[in-house]
């Protein structure tokens, strides 16, 4: 595989990493009109006259934004021309560059004519499909060279069940704390991890019900992640990409939630509330590449329990062995 293809791929994953937190940026900033109701120009000129903070904020995340798509583009059908014939590369580059595109246009739709919050919370959503997709395209280019024993994976029918679930609920969790941010119920809850510390009662209005609902989302997410973790150390001790990927998983979802806290207790620290939205994007592309694993695995999915744990203590007989 070229090499120059590998770079473009690690810039262009580094780069959509940075469109995603530009994007929490511009939210947890309230710079999305710091370039009025002018788009693609700011303020309706291309070197404004009045500089501020909101609008630097804004306008260098449009340019990082179009100079990735950029790159997406480039990627996508150097990719679709080189390994096209991976079954994945095909759907992945246009997935990549598609999704970019179209929450593009849901940010310039929000900028000239505005949209409900219910909306313009799917925009980090649907940035965070794309990198998935980029991320995915990354490592099938690596993969060329090196399998990370992708093609010999045997996940069972339990396993595909839970990665496949725990994905889009993920998702799910997203779109929640997207929502938490363009409603402004941030802080509505003061405490943690009750809305208010020693009390039981349910939520008062609309911004509490947001806010709570995104802390019990989060938290289910967190102990149905550990589960899986526990699962993959008992059962997949000998295929490595389930068992360290899932442990990877478990510190990204515990580091989530640790940063979602102190979010609260720091009273919307700006570094803190970045490492929240970048735990969270790092959780999904490693819960996507499990999907990936899982559409290879399908015709092994009959497989059971047991005969992986007769996998597994065969892999120990060959071992003990090779010691004697």
């Amino acid at each position: 595989m070229r090499r120059s293809l590998k770079w473009l791929a690690v810039l262009t994953t580094i780069g959509m990493l940075l469109v995603l937190l530009g994007g929490a940026l511009v939210t947890k900033t309230e710079s999305g009109m710091g370039c009025g109701r002018s788009w693609p120009l700011c303020n309706g000129q291309l070197i404004p006259d009045e500089i501020t903070m909101e609008l630097i904020i804004e306008l260098a995340h449009r340019v990082v934004s179009g100079g990735v798509g950029l790159l997406v583009l480039a990627l996508s059908i150097w990719t679709w021309r080189t390994i096209g014939h991976i079954r994945e590369t095909k759907f992945l580059s246009f997935l990549s560059f598609f999704t970019l595109l179209l929450q593009g246009l849901i940010g310039a739709a929000a900028v000239k004519w505005g949209q409900s919050d219910f909306v313009l919370a799917l925009h980090f959503g649907i940035s965070l499909i794309s990198f998935a997709a980029v991320l995915l395209l990354t490592l099938l280019i690596f993969e060329v060279d090196k399998k990370f024993d992708a093609d010999k994976l045997i996940i069972d029918k339990k396993m595909q069940k839970h990665i496949l679930a725990v994905t889009i609920y993920s998702y799910l969790v997203v779109y929640s704390g997207a929502l938490v941010r363009h409603v402004h119920a941030s802080l509505v809850c003061r405490d943690w991890p009750l809305c208010v510390n020693d009390s039981f009662a349910l939520p008062s209005n609309m911004h509490e019900w947001v806010q709570m609902g995104h802390r019990a989302a989060a938290g289910v997410i967190f102990i149905w992640i550990g589960y899986i973790t526990i699962l993959a150390i008992r059962n997949y001790k000998h295929q490595k990409v389930i068992y360290w990927g899932w442990i990877i998983s478990f510190i990204l979802v515990s580091l989530q939630v640790t940063a979602g806290a102190l979010v609260v207790l720091t009273r919307l620290n700006l570094f803190i509330a970045l490492a929240h939205a970048f735990f969270i994007s790092c959780l999904f592309g490693v819960l996507s590449y499990f999907i990936l694993l899982t559409t290879r695995s399908k015709k092994n999915s009959s497989l059971t329990k047991e005969k992986i744990n007769s996998q597994s203590s065969t892999v120990h007989t060959q071992k003990d062995a090779l010691t004697k």
